[in-house]
């Protein structure tokens, strides 16, 4: 008989113990899920411009150009201010990267090459806006080493349009997310405290104080707010560590000090929900009769 009430307080601290542990590694992942969506928000901007960056001109180039003639030309682009990058591409080149694309010898076909040398140009983001394109079009004309120039009018415009737009709806994202992730934590945190009503009822049928009965509650709130937000911002920042390369387009890497306050707003969220949530359900308990508690 001694065994049996031995064993059952072991059981319900299991019980407790097990209940607890999981709204910990629920809250972990949730949170997690919001700090690399407070990661996109912050690098939106960013995402955009890389986006613009990657589109650029196509400078035809006259034939039988001395190679100094195409150095000069290089220089004075790499000395543009509105200018990201340059790259020279001779006609065998040309000929090489076409040829993998169409998975034919067209050169053998033709008896010849008629493709020319070309510079394909990036830009800056900041430059990328219509008015910005044209103007840049007609200085790149004047470049007497240029015979024509080309670039993807409507897809600049496409993507200058539509920025705005991607914009609000990345906002009504973010709305419906974190609404979606607080309650995913406020359920799961109710859900641990409906394990333990009937404690609750049996200290105040003792005569325990609201305040008395909340308090070990809010405190392995947020103990289980802190861990689950540290836990949450090691694997965020390791997996920022670990793709670091992949996301320096998309990320400036002298903007990776935005992942400090992103951990920051991560922690302050995981502790003020838990907290919150659990003041919340104790104090629904509390207000509830004996006989609410089967239900």
């Amino acid at each position: 008989m001694n065994k049996f009430k031995e064993q059952k307080p072991r059981r319900l601290k299991k019980k407790i113990f097990r209940s607890w542990l999981t709204s910990t590694v629920s809250i972990s992942l949730v949170l997690l899920m919001l700090g690399s969506l407070l990661l996109i928000i912050v690098n939106a901007d960013r995402l955009s411009d890389y986006v613009r960056e990657q589109i650029g001109f196509t400078l035809v180039l006259k034939d039988d150009l001395k190679e100094a003639e195409i150095k000069r030309l290089e220089r004075v682009l790499a000395a543009s201010e509105y200018i990201k990058s340059t790259r020279y591409i001779d006609k065998n080149t040309a000929a090489e990267e076409l040829t993998r694309e169409l998975g034919e010898d067209f050169i053998g076909f033709l008896g010849f090459n008629p493709l020319f040398a070309s510079m394909d140009v990036k830009l800056f983001a900041s430059y990328t806006h219509s008015d910005s394109l044209a103007i840049i079009e007609k200085e790149f004309l004047k470049y007497p080493q240029v015979k024509e120039v080309y670039y993807q009018k409507d897809l600049f415009g496409l993507i200058n349009e539509n920025v705005h737009k991607i914009s609000i709806f990345l906002l009504i994202v973010v709305v419906l997310t974190g609404f979606i992730f607080v309650s995913l934590i406020n359920n799961t945190i109710r859900l641990s405290i409906y394990s333990e009503r009937f404690t609750i009822n049996t200290m105040q049928l003792v005569g325990a104080a609201r305040s008395f009965i909340r308090k070990p509650f809010l405190i392995r709130s947020l103990t289980i707010g802190l861990i689950g937000a540290l836990f949450a911002n090691i694997l965020l920042a390791a997996s920022m560590y670990a793709f670091r390369k992949e996301l320096e387009g998309i990320i400036d890497p002298a903007g990776f000090w935005v992942l400090g306050p992103v951990l920051l707003i991560v922690t302050l969220l995981g502790i003020a929900i838990s907290y919150t949530s659990t003041l919340l359900a104790v104090n629904k308990f509390l207000k509830m009769k004996f006989d609410e508690l089967f239900y």
